[in-house]
């Protein structure tokens, strides 16, 4: 009887133990999530000379290896100011962006003050849990001053459009709504990070539905920060379709059994140009089979869009590829490159830049981008001008790869006539086509004719007398309150372009 007594006895002592363990992990654990405040000033598009009232917002972190913090992008974009704080501490500390990738919403932060670390313990980063397994959110949503600790269960991962960068790549969804706040907090699982949290889903009838960066895209970034210098995901440059027709699986050559991609266009620069053509079909990447919907099976049971194969390698890297060309199967290698800005006439959002805007006879002249659209509010997708959203859908090329704008016109005797044109997409400066911004802004500086002719591709015109242009210059900056007549950078940038 004793002994079971004395068994007993040391079974709830050892229970005790391992609880007490459990419980000082836990608070270890607690102390390398953090607060972030940012004060964060951006770019004022529709007077790009400015900038929009300074917020205030906040977000969470973790303590990573290397005295880094690893957070959203969107949580320290156009931050002016940052300051982070640890769980328990009334203390902030002033913190730098070392390290951003917008395209994958993910940031590392650095603090001069090594005091800050003390303390705190660095998480690892862990693999992705099955689906169904249970994970934990920790962050401060909603601004609170408190961690706040959920939990979640695993639902889903395949690829998902990152609303920071409007970027197309793998996210795991969770049972858990992440709030304001929340953003850049660590999913853990076993005490590793294997994700961090993002973005809530906040379509009509989804509830408690968030979506984290996983750690195949997390391993990405820290691979590419490891130099400094920002890669990002590299492109393979092709524009494909599915294939689930019958029909256009035996136009294009493919057996009854075969499935893969269609390739509909090849961008003249990127790297897929040395490899494939429009008409190939696109069987296997990286040994990935594609199935007739354009996905491949990345873990049993699972698929997603075939690019998760081409995402889990680097700018320089070369991508087996696997492609049917009239019937006839080959093989090949494809030295992946940087991705542009956007193969869109329409460049996607940027941030933590000054916009580019030049100014000629009181008409402020600027590149369209999401950022000038985005400025109609959350409803721009209706109220930004049509001509800009059609432009969204047009492929840019070797001829025109970015669209010029006159945004509006500051009323002056040398614009008379044209005070109501505003938003008006320019086509040519005295009869020359305008290939992009910088094309733009040169054409329009080496000037040497008495009229400066601008016109769109319908054929209405714009014309300025260039004297006066030149002459009331000085009168309608002042008179704006504008201090550059152009973007700071614009012309050192044409001269490196240029080689003077």
């Amino acid at each position: 009887m004793m002994k079971r007594i004395l068994a007993l006895v040391a079974l709830c002592l050892l229970v005790t133990q391992t609880a007490s363990a459990d419980s000082r992990e836990h608070e270890q654990l607690k102390r390398s999530i953090i607060k972030i405040y940012t004060t964060a000033a951006a770019p004022d598009y529709f007077n790009p000379w400015a900038l929009l009232n300074a917020k205030q917002l906040s977000g969470s972190g973790a303590v990573i290896d290397g005295r880094r913090i690893l957070t959203n992008a969107h949580v320290v974009a156009n931050g002016s100011f940052i300051q982070v704080q640890r769980h328990g501490d009334a203390k902030k500390f002033r913190a730098q962006v070392a390290f951003v990738s917008h395209e994958a919403d993910l940031a590392l932060l650095t603090v001069e003050e090594q005091s800050f670390f003390e303390d705190t313990r660095p998480l690892d980063l862990g693999e992705l849990p099955d689906l169904q397994e249970e994970v934990t959110v920790y962050g401060y949503p909603i601004g609170g001053k408190s961690l706040s600790i959920t939990r979640g269960v695993l639902s889903r991962v395949e690829h998902q459009y990152y609303a920071h960068a409007e970027s197309y790549l793998m996210a795991g969804q969770i049972d858990a709504a992440i709030n304001p706040g929340n953003s850049g907090g660590p999913v853990i699982s076993d005490g590793r990070i294997v994700g961090v949290a993002m973005q809530t889903n906040n379509s009509q009838g989804a509830e408690n539905l968030g979506y984290f960066v996983p750690p195949s895209v997390i391993r990405h970034v820290l691979k590419d920060a490891e130099d400094g210098v920002h890669d990002g995901f590299p492109e393979l440059g092709a524009v494909t379709q599915s294939m689930e027709s019958p029909a256009l699986k035996e136009v294009a050559g493919l057996a009854e059994d075969e499935e893969g991609a269609l390739v509909v266009k090849v961008f003249h620069d990127a790297p897929a140009a040395t490899v494939l053509q429009p008409g190939d079909v696109l069987l296997e990447v990286d040994g990935y089979p594609i199935a007739a919907d354009r996905t491949v099976e990345w873990r049993e049971n699972q698929r997603t869009n075939y690019h998760y194969a081409v995402d889990q390698y680097h700018v320089g890297d070369q991508l087996p590829v696997r492609f049917s060309r009239d019937g006839e199967v080959r093989t090949a290698q494809v030295t992946l490159g940087t991705a542009p800005l956007s193969r869109s006439l329409v460049v996607g959002e940027q941030f933590d830049q000054r916009p580019r805007y030049y100014i000629y006879g009181g008409v402020v002249f600027v590149p369209l981008n999401m950022n000038l659209i985005k400025r109609w509010g959350n409803n721009w997708h209706s109220k930004a001008p049509i001509d800009y959203l059609h432009a969204r859908n047009r492929w840019g090329d070797a001829e025109r790869h970015e669209l010029v704008v006159a945004l509006k016109v500051l009323p002056a005797g040398v614009n008379l006539g044209y005070h109501d044109w505003k938003n008006w997409i320019i086509d040519s400066v005295n009869g020359e086509p305008v290939k992009d911004f910088a094309e733009f802004a040169q054409l329009m500086e080496g000037n040497e004719k008495p009229f400066v002719d601008l016109r769109d591709d319908a054929g209405y015109r714009m014309v300025i007398d260039a004297a006066a242009a030149r002459e009331q210059e000085p009168m309608i900056l002042q008179t704006y309150h504008i201090p550059h007549r152009h973007s700071p950078e614009l012309f050192s940038t044409l001269a490196q372009d240029t080689g003077e």
